[in-house]
């Protein structure tokens, strides 16, 4: 199976290691070992091992008689999905650039100028041309006069220029 069954040994090899004192009781703690790996949640599936063949979380002996437990687990889901719901919220107001070559732009100056005026410095160079839009959103740019720019630019420095 291209490897998983090693995979899986390893880790739980792993846990074993970090539960055991001495190298002669590692069989009394693999079964907390195994416990622990099936009912941790994995990022590749964002599941444990358990709930994908059970289709259910399992429910520990301890949480039956400690009910704060599985509320404290309940809290963390809430707490998860106010993230995802928060990421949600904040990437739906960002607005991709969209550049096509032949658009005139301007170019955030990132570097302190010799002849700073604090407050009043330019905050952008140009205008350029667009010469060439990548997929990366990486673009090369062209000076007004033709010549064209050694460098690739991020859009994340670029806005357009409306003359």
């Amino acid at each position: 199976m291209n490897g998983m069954v090693e995979v899986v040994n390893k880790n739980i090899k792993k846990i074993i290691k970090k539960m055991t004192v001495n190298y002669k009781d590692w069989h009394e703690m693999l079964p907390f070992a195994l416990l622990a790996y099936r009912t941790s949640i994995r990022s590749s599936t964002e599941a444990t091992p358990y709930s994908l063949v059970y289709g259910m979380e399992a429910v520990l002996s301890a949480e039956v008689e400690i009910p704060s437990m599985r509320k404290r687990l309940t809290a963390l889901c809430h707490g998860q999905c106010y993230q995802q719901r928060m990421a949600k919220a904040f990437n739906k107001k960002v607005r991709l650039r969209e550049f096509s070559p032949g658009d005139l732009i301007l170019w955030k100056v990132l570097h302190v100028a010799l002849d700073s005026r604090g407050k009043f410095t330019y905050k952008y160079d140009g205008p350029f041309i667009v010469k060439e839009v990548f997929d990366g959103r990486a673009i090369i740019l062209n000076y007004m006069d033709g010549n064209e720019n050694a460098l690739s630019v991020n859009a994340d420095a670029l806005k357009k220029y409306y003359p």
